[in-house]
């Protein structure tokens, strides 16, 4: 007689564990240029997320006493974001010393810092560049450009080395040509030295000048 096998059904029992779903939260980096600037320069880094939000990343930037800018947004549209360079860094404006750039991205935030060092920069001063953009649009006259230099403007850079009043402000003049380096240097194509070394040089040669007595000797 043959044994007769069987198989008997087996049931396992299972029991299933439904866990949360867990979303990670975006991170935000800071990836600097450098980490030391010196005047004259400006400063330049990227943003860096690991998912794209829809937000704007938030930033400030303040010294070692905590004292610190606005709030500057900027727009999140790739996972590496460059900012744009601000203002050049001016001995008027900032002190020496250690900077911290804080930003915030969806809850998410990071810290980066840099140092500003002393050195024998010099720069122009960036409300120049706002008179110089009207004196381009035809907004500002030759002589009160030319007395924004002289106001604003290290002596080292830009001398003017005749009195600007106001019987002679509205006699200098300033040749056409010289606009084309004026958009130069407010696109950042040329340097604040290069742009300084135009004017002087006309300076130099008499081609700006206050023009006074000329009409009396003729």
């Amino acid at each position: 007689m043959k044994a007769r096998i069987v198989i008997l059904p087996i049931i396992f029992a299972m029991s299933f564990v439904f866990l949360p779903v867990v979303h990670a939260e975006p991170s935000v980096n800071i990836i600097m240029e450098k980490t030391t600037y010196s005047y004259c320069e400006k400063l330049f880094f990227i943003i860096e997320v690991s998912e794209i939000t829809g937000e704007s990343a938030i930033i400030h930037i303040r010294d070692e006493a905590g004292k610190e800018s606005s709030a500057i947004p900027i727009q999140i549209l790739n996972l590496q974001n460059p900012v744009p360079p601000l203002i050049a860094f001016e001995a008027e404006i900032f002190l020496l010393g250690k900077y911290f750039i804080d930003v915030e991205y969806s809850g998410a935030e990071f810290t980066s810092e840099f140092n500003l060092i002393e050195s024998d920069n010099i720069c122009i001063p960036g409300v120049i560049k706002q008179f110089l953009i009207e004196w381009l649009n035809n907004k500002m006259s030759d002589g009160y450009l030319i007395d924004a230099f002289q106001k604003y403007v290290d002596i080292e850079l830009i001398d003017i080395p005749f009195e600007i009043n106001d019987e002679n402000i509205l006699k200098i003049d300033i040749p056409d040509w010289t606009k084309n380096v004026g958009y130069w240097w407010v696109q950042g194509v040329i340097s604040d030295k290069d742009f300084a070394q135009v004017i002087n040089y006309l300076i130099d040669k008499n081609i700006i000048s206050p023009a006074i007595g000329i009409e009396n000797e003729i």
